[in-house]
């Protein structure tokens, strides 16, 4: 089950108490205080991980509690401090805490063993040995552990990947993703047969690949919501380029330049954050494939879609998820994208 976003409720442990204690030895009847300090709680870290595609164990296991630190004993013996928590999460998954005021982000977890704390244990209670003084000699006065944080998160994963999949349902995304990728996504001839975003690693040679992500299909309104859209948009605001897949086969009986707009607006009107350095959606270089050609019974719906975008200054690439004809064109189309992409922004960086 691949679950993308879940609240969870930390709790760190609280520290030890401080002790109350007097040296005794024999030959010693008025020995000095000796009561040790309390260990400190555990804290609780979310740490990326490149083994996790999914937050779906926090979805059955939300509540999580570090050990308390143990207190601190005689002959000036601190307590033990409380063991620490890892929860591991997908590399892309962004921390927030939810207040009043609505979800505060943390970090944003993009590289694999990146961690944050999210809860800090609290500090043990000094035990009756830091008190004395010249004239108190004999200190009866401990500290009792602090709490530890006690917070409620919010777990959000954006997929990072170079390349976004878009178009309606059943266009063939999954099918593409599967014939140029090792990704092996559901596929059957009904609309939402994805409800889940799939990622392949393309390969085109040694030192040339990149990641694809199938995103499930989008339909007007998606930026509402509407059909789980704004949920699967979410995870194209990594992505550095769009590829928009149109059938162009009569047996959707919609009009591939229709779908076409339509997906433009959705990303359009998709709300990401000012400071993403990639801008809206519908800014981002996107390419055109004009899918099932292999079924193309009217191939003027083909041309049609071709003069239209090309009158947009949009290049179209036909290819047939299915049996592979005109893939190669469109892999080298998107591995020119992205590393364009990838150096404008170093040197964007550079500036």
């Amino acid at each position: 089950m691949f679950v993308d976003e879940v609240d969870i409720h930390v709790t760190a442990g609280h520290g030890g108490r401080g002790c109350l204690s007097f040296r005794r030895e024999k030959f010693i009847p008025r020995g000095g205080p000796d009561g040790g300090d309390g260990g400190r709680g555990g804290s609780i870290y979310v740490v990326a991980s490149p083994h996790i595609n999914t937050l779906v164990h926090y979805r059955f296991h939300p509540k999580f509690r570090a050990k308390r630190g143990a207190h601190g004993e005689g002959a000036n013996r601190s307590g033990r401090r409380g063991d620490d928590i890892e929860l591991e999460v997908p590399t892309g998954t962004i921390v927030s805490e939810l207040t009043e005021d609505g979800p505060v982000e943390l970090a944003d977890l993009t590289e694999g063993g990146q961690r944050v704390i999210v809860a800090r244990g609290g500090l043990g209670g000094r035990g009756n040995a830091r008190f004395a003084t010249s004239t108190n000699r004999a200190p009866r006065r401990t500290e009792p552990g602090l709490e530890g944080d006690d917070r409620q998160l919010q777990l959000k994963l954006k997929l990072l990947a170079d390349v976004g999949l878009v178009g309606f349902p059943n266009v063939g995304k999954s099918t593409l993703i599967a014939r140029i990728s090792a990704a092996r996504p559901k596929i059957a001839n009904y609309p939402f047969t994805t409800l889940s975003p799939n990622l392949g690693v393309v390969s085109l040679s040694d030192d040339r690949s990149f990641v694809v992500a199938d995103v499930p299909g989008l339909i007007g309104g998606a930026h509402t919501g509407h059909g789980l859209g704004h949920q699967f948009l979410s995870h194209l605001e990594r992505t550095k380029v769009l590829v928009h897949l149109v059938d162009v086969s009569s047996a959707s009986g919609r009009d591939p330049i229709d779908d076409y707009d339509t997906i433009r607006r959705e990303l359009a009107l998709y709300p990401v954050g000012t400071e993403d350095p990639a801008g809206p959606l519908d800014r981002r270089p996107q390419l055109v494939a004009a899918n099932k050609i292999d079924a193309l019974d009217e191939p003027a719906r083909l041309e049609g879609l071709r003069a239209a975008l090309t009158a947009r200054n949009v290049t179209v690439y036909p290819v047939s998820a299915v049996t592979g004809e005109g893939l190669r064109p469109l892999l080298e189309a998107m591995w020119r994208t992205v590393s364009r992409d990838a150096a404008s922004r170093e040197a964007a960086a550079g500036e």
